[in-house]
């Protein structure tokens, strides 16, 4: 009896062990089946993903957090010292003033691929800029201009191809008022698409800025108008803004009837800190997801951004300073107009601006915050750019004097002084 108790008991034993022998052969082929069910899965995830779901269907459910914009990213951009920035480079704005005046001189060239691309926002003066781009520049081969279609071909010297992108000379192409973040995703694309061929071209981005309160209340005074840029696309991440990130302020067509309080209250209102928003690189910020981060490090990242970009591009200019805007712009592309920009220092927005009482006043300088800063940064930027230019240029009042004037159009001397002593170091920036 013990002898059999002991057997039955070591065969037990042996039964256990077997079973559970066989429980950890199973797992493990258990496991390794999901493994490669997972694998396979993944695998045809990257295919479908990547060669045949198209953007537009795969954008819908995107949820914009750019794995090219890692966090490392935006805390570098925020450390750096931006008043040192020196070019261009990894910031998709193509060739930097910085990098125009250093000592290769990467120069403006009619006659290569080089294209100017004007960002212009609304309300800051960009209607008449762009005019004098298409119409009074010096050109070897001037725009061709139709009057009732508001075009103009601005062609190369030697070939139909064009060196300005901009509205009077290709259209809306990338959008009405299309910002930085749409241009630069756009812009080569539709260059490639307009002339039928691929080119390896160099980009030297221009726009203005306005004081950002007269902006803000000359797009007020617009809005009140009929104004509602409703075709703007506000493209990033792969697709336009939609109803969920961008409400409309208002109900109906138009926001004719507003006032300027409902106009400052509204929190989807695109006008408040607009030249910031459309010079900064929105990938950073989650595009118009407000969730993607806190109100303060949104607008942090975004200011950043704007302050870096104004900096990398080829030229920008204030709309209060158009005899200093006229005169770095030629200098800095080697171009000449042929008329004199003019200062129109009494407008609509400053008559409204006067009829403002205090309250509101700081409303309009609280809810434009960024703007105001990111004005008297590119300020500080624009006065010492004039000084360096006007530092190297020994025939410097001459110029000053003339501007807008073509040696052809007159018989003055260029090296003769035609400005008194007194003159000599005072110069009327406006």
């Amino acid at each position: 009896m013990v002898f059999t108790h002991v057997v039955e008991e070591s065969d037990c034993k042996g039964l256990l062990k077997n079973i559970q022998m066989r429980r950890k052969i199973e797992h493990r082929i258990t496991l390794r089946k999901l493994i490669i069910f997972f694998a396979l899965l993944t695998l045809f995830g990257v295919i479908y993903f990547g060669y045949f779901c198209s953007d537009n269907r795969c954008s819908l459910s995107y949820n914009p957090k750019p794995a090219i914009y890692s966090e490392w990213t935006v805390m570098n951009l925020l450390s750096t010292n931006i008043t040192d920035f020196k070019s261009a480079k990894d910031t998709g704005t193509g060739v930097s003033y910085n990098d125009m005046q250093s000592e290769n001189q990467l120069r403006f060239d009619m006659n290569a691929h080089d294209v100017m691309v004007f960002l212009h926002i609304q309300k800051t003066g960009g209607t008449s800029f762009g005019r004098h781009l298409v119409q009074d520049l010096d050109l070897q081969r001037p725009c061709t201009c139709q009057r009732k279609r508001k075009l103009c071909y601005c062609f190369r010297p030697s070939r139909n191809e064009n060196w300005l992108f901009s509205r009077y000379s290709t259209g809306w192409k990338c959008g009405l008022h299309a910002d930085f973040t749409e241009l630069t995703g756009c812009v080569d694309s539709e260059l490639d698409k307009n002339e039928g061929k691929s080119i390896k071209r160099r980009y030297f981005y221009l726009t203005l800025l306005r004081d950002p309160v007269s902006r803000y209340l000359s797009e007020y005074k617009h809005v009140q108008r009929g104004a509602t840029w409703r075709m703007s696309r506000h493209w990033c991440g792969g697709h336009p803004a939609s109803l969920e990130e961008l409400p409309k302020c208002y109900n109906g067509t138009f926001w004719t009837d507003v006032t300027l309080n409902s106009f400052a209250d509204c929190p989807h209102n695109l006008a408040a800190n607009r030249q910031t928003r459309m010079l900064a690189d929105l990938s950073l910020i989650g595009c118009y997801n407000s969730s993607y981060m806190n109100q303060e490090e949104r607008n942090r990242v975004m200011l950043a951004s704007a302050k870096r970009n104004l900096l990398s591009i080829a030229f920008f200019g204030l709309t209060e300073f158009q005899k200093l805007n006229q005169y770095i712009f030629e200098e800095t592309f080697n171009l000449r107009f042929a008329v004199t920009f003019t200062q129109h220092n009494t407008t609509l927005s400053a008559v409204y601006k006067s009829l403002l009482n205090d309250e509101e006043l700081e409303k309009v300088k609280r809810i434009n915050a960024l703007d105001i800063e990111l004005y008297n940064f590119a300020k500080h930027f624009l006065f010492r750019r004039f000084e360096k230019l006007r530092a190297k240029n020994p025939n410097f009042k001459e110029r000053w004097a003339h501007l807008g004037q073509l040696p052809s159009q007159s018989a003055f001397d260029w090296e003769k002084e035609v400005e008194t002593e007194a003159a000599d170091n005072e110069v009327n920036y406006t």
